[in-house]
């Protein structure tokens, strides 16, 4: 058996993340498996896994990740499809997998995939959420950084047929990409924003010469390049509705990333709407 890359330690806001996760999930889970005329088989897909349980830095317990805490939803998911890029994750999953109840939890209906999300997702999962065979889908895409494809989210926007939860990596972008002088930006940087980002508009929205006397072009804030980003998601890849992100922080209150939600439904924009304000003014 394959060792995982290692048990990752969660702070605060990941803890707060998960919560979000769940509180949708359920709901999610809880409203389709209701729907009738026609009847809808839904799914749960996670592109960047893990290995299902975390480290909490607090104390140094176990918490589920987002796969096994949604795998103990119930009413259930009628698939779930698990994603990751490290065989130990993967197989350690199983296991997890293999030790749930039969009945209304199935392990038969978990599917674990050992690749690239931005691969399997596109040949392998998607195109079991067709929306003509009244398949419906909740999609988490949460990479560390900018490790995921914009086709992966236009191609789910264009569907109509899958939500997703979407980790838009804004401290990474800083880091790495970003200069105060913007012919300055390493070209495979530039390179890892424009595939995350689907083309080269990104520079427009990350920089500005609005308000400078002598036309120089500075770096936007974090909340203007993410309120472009939102607008992408509804122009570009089809979403009809996207919220405000929750800005997701750090120990020391830095923004590490914000957690976005795109939908087809406004009922699904009113119940995340609902549950980001509840989180938006917690504090470690």
């Amino acid at each position: 058996m394959a060792e995982p890359s290692g048990v990752s330690e969660i702070g605060y806001w990941s803890e707060i993340k998960l919560d979000i996760l769940t509180q949708y999930a359920s709901a999610y889970s809880t409203i389709l498996s209701k729907q009738k005329n026609p009847t809808l088989r839904h799914v749960y897909i996670d592109a960047f896994s893990g290995a299902g349980f975390h480290v909490k830095k607090a104390d140094g317990n176990l918490v589920w990740g987002s796969p096994t805490s949604v795998l103990l939803i119930d009413p259930p998911f009628r698939e779930y499809h698990l994603i990751d890029l490290d065989r130990g994750n993967i197989e350690v999953l199983e296991e997890q997998v293999k030790s749930r109840t039969k009945g209304p939890y199935d392990p038969n209906d978990v599917y674990c995939y050992n690749g690239d999300c931005n691969k399997v997702l596109l040949t392998d999962v998607f195109p079991r959420v067709r929306y003509d065979k009244y398949v419906r889908g909740l999609c988490l895409l949460d990479p560390f950084g900018l490790h995921l494809d914009w086709s992966v989210v236009q191609t789910a926007g264009n569907m109509k047929s899958i939500e997703i939860f979407l980790n838009f990596p804004i401290m990474d972008i800083n880091r790495n990409v970003l200069r105060r002088d913007p012919t300055q930006i390493d070209v495979i940087q530039s390179n890892r924003m424009t595939r995350f980002w689907g083309d080269e508009s990104w520079r427009n929205s990350a920089y500005s010469s609005e308000g400078d006397l002598f036309g120089n072009e500075e770096k936007t804030t974090n909340q203007a390049l993410a309120k472009s980003f939102k607008e992408r998601l509804v122009s570009a890849a089809g979403f009809a509705y996207v919220p405000d992100p929750i800005a997701m922080r750090n120990s020391k209150g830095a923004v590490l990333y914000y957690l976005f939600f795109a939908a087809q439904r406004p009922v699904a924009e009113k119940i995340v709407r609902d549950i980001f304000n509840k989180h938006r003014d917690r504090r470690s």
